[in-house]
């Protein structure tokens, strides 16, 4: 299998941590992207060039993470990392969402200001995502999601969020969210895989 992603992107980390737990982190071929490039064979492989892309070894290309991450887990045999328990389930997709979520907006600060001119930038679109972050780092301060065992599809989305909110803005949500720092920490601890995809 090779995925195409780059190794800053939260979606290709979640992507390879998915691929670990599933047993499957050594079979991936990385292919770096880079997505701005025209000439970059990501927009052969996927009409919308963005990462990750996993194409399989029948030549199939599938993306986005999350849908990646149910194929693997289906191929694994089902039931791994997303739950089969219908509300377990629901709460694993509902906690991958809003980690995607968190994780989709603080990429978006990061394109506005690598991609605009100073003068150019949104102050108003800026704080729309900052608030977007603010909130969903609020909720989950409250109650941070048990880890027991393989983590699922959930806690492996939002360690890759925490871990781009460090990677790209110094790890200022630290001060603030204690529980959250904690939760991390302890994913790390059981989850190698969250440091070998560190970029």
């Amino acid at each position: 299998m090779k995925l195409y992603y780059s190794p800053y992107s939260p979606f290709s980390r979640k992507v390879r941590i998915a691929a670990a737990a599933l047993g499957f982190g050594a079979e991936l071929e990385l292919t770096p992207t880079e997505t701005i490039n025209p000439d970059d064979p990501i927009r052969q492989k996927n009409p919308l060039g963005k990462i990750p892309t996993l194409e399989t070894d029948d030549g199939d290309c599938i993306f986005d993470s999350a849908v990646i991450a149910a194929w693997l887990d289906a191929q694994a045999g089902g039931g791994r990392i997303i739950p089969r328990d219908p509300k377990a389930r629901t709460r694993a997709l509902v906690l991958e969402s809003l980690a995607d979520g968190l994780a989709e907006a603080a990429v978006l600060i990061i394109y506005e200001s690598r991609f605009r001119e100073p003068e150019e930038r949104s102050g108003k679109w800026l704080a729309h995502q900052g608030e977007k972050i603010a909130r969903a780092l609020a909720r989950l301060e409250q109650a941070p999601p048990a880890l027991a065992g393989t983590p699922d599809i959930g806690q492996i989305a939002l360690a890759c969020a925490l871990g781009y909110l460090d990677l790209r803005f110094s790890g200022e949500w630290r001060a603030t969210h204690p529980r959250l720092v904690a939760w991390l920490d302890d994913f790390a601890e059981t989850t190698p895989a969250f440091a070998a995809t560190a970029a």
